[in-house]
């Protein structure tokens, strides 16, 4: 054997000898989170945050998710349905607000405010045309965290929750018209698609998102005449290429608008804002100007409406009327199929919450996850939330300032 070889095979001998670095495995930090699911205190509101199915979910995953005794009745859920899923049933509401995370889907009133302790994460619907500076100052006095989860954005940029509710408003809000627009006593009596031999009505949409698609869709299949109003053109050929039909679309001119009013029978607002309230389009000289029992629905209303003469009523007295105008303003018409409602914010919500047990707790999320921060509006009791800001005369802090100093 050549000495060469002996060295080579004397130092492979020695190398096996030696303690091999083996890769170290990193564990995640996972943060068990405490999820309470309180009653909603507001009659009007059927809906719940998360289903039986995503409860499940989440405590196969180590989360406690505690269930006010009768949160899911309104969307026809049980008690014994949480239970099965792995939730703990509390009579208690006081008990349900000690958890970490409190998830509604309307917004917290005064007297559920004073149950909820210091340095909680609340998410919920926000609704700005109730809003008070009382609520935000209790908020900020407490070192909340509260998100509106009607402004935050997924990875697309889109805002999910609004985008399953919009559909559910869009298509529900021409049946609510048309039933209005029948009504003998309220309306003006006539079906929404006509006959052979009597036109149908006329259905005006104030923007082109996903409401204003859906509404388009529901008002067409039930055959009216509609007209889309928006100023983003990408929006109305995407309308028209998803709808498949050529249908009557143009920019928000004043002229256009008005005389496009004064045809109108049925007139929706849906337009969404990205921020803060959504933008008055519609004047009360234009409403006065709309024919006698005319119908407008303002699906933007929970942004304060794109309607100047609207204001905000309840599914128990839904409808008013000005200028002989019927006015349908309910915030939150996705309440009206709350069991579907309900699905779909359990949906986008459970992912999220499972993340932020990964990433080791919410704040650590929204570290990581700048499109979640837009439906921050308070951040350890420091108001994150611009127009909210203004609006209020209180102090602003910019949310990606604070995390680009502590992340």
């Amino acid at each position: 054997m050549s000495p060469h070889v002996r060295v080579s095979e004397e130092l492979k001998a020695s190398t096996e000898l030696i303690t091999k670095e083996q890769p170290a495995e990193v564990q995640q930090r996972v943060t068990r989170q405490v999820i309470g699911l309180p009653k909603e205190d507001q009659i009007e509101e059927k809906r719940i945050a998360l289903t039986p199915e995503s409860v499940k979910v989440l405590t196969e995953h180590g989360h406690r998710v505690l269930v006010q005794s009768g949160a899911g009745q309104g969307s026809r859920l049980s008690d014994a349905e949480y239970a099965e899923a792995g939730a703990e049933i509390v009579s208690d509401v006081q008990e349900v607000y000690q958890a970490s995370v409190i998830l509604k889907t309307a917004p917290l009133n005064a007297e559920a405010l004073r149950l909820l302790p210091p340095n909680r994460l609340l998410i919920s619907a926000l609704h700005l045309p109730t809003l008070n500076r009382e609520f935000l100052e209790a908020c900020q006095q407490r070192k909340i965290t509260a998100v509106a989860f009607e402004y935050f954005r997924d990875e697309s940029d889109t805002f999910p929750i609004v985008s399953a509710m919009s559909e559910i408003a869009g298509s529900a809000c021409i049946f609510i018209a048309a039933e209005l627009l029948s009504h003998p006593h309220m309306g003006k009596g006539i079906l929404l698609g006509g006959i052979a031999g009597v036109p149908p009505a006329s259905v005006l949409i104030l923007g082109a998102g996903t409401v204003g698609e859906f509404a388009a869709r529901a008002a067409l299949a039930m055959g009216a005449q509609v007209k889309v109003f928006d100023n983003n053109i990408y929006k109305l050929k995407r309308l028209q290429r998803n709808i498949g039909a050529r249908l009557y679309t143009s920019v928000i001119a004043a002229d256009i608008l008005v005389d496009a009013l004064r045809e109108a029978d049925v007139a929706i607002g849906a337009i969404h804002s990205k921020s803060g309230r959504t933008p008055v389009v519609v004047t009360e000289e234009m409403v006065a100007q709309m024919k006698p029992g005319s119908v407008i629905i303002d699906v933007s209303i929970d942004q304060g409406g794109c309607f100047e003469s609207s204001q905000v009523t309840t599914h128990r007295k839904p409808v008013f009327k000005k200028y002989d105008v019927l006015h349908y303003c309910v915030p939150n018409i996705a309440s009206r199929v709350p069991r579907t409602a309900s699905q779909a914010i359990s949906n986008v919500l459970t992912p999220m919450l499972l993340e932020a047990g990964l990433a080791g707790g919410f704040e650590r999320l929204l570290g990581s996850h700048k499109h979640l921060r837009n439906g921050v509006y308070l951040y350890r009791g420091m108001l994150t939330n611009q127009h909210l800001s203004e609006r209020f005369q209180l102090k602003y802090t910019d949310l990606n300032l604070l995390f680009a100093s502590e992340y």
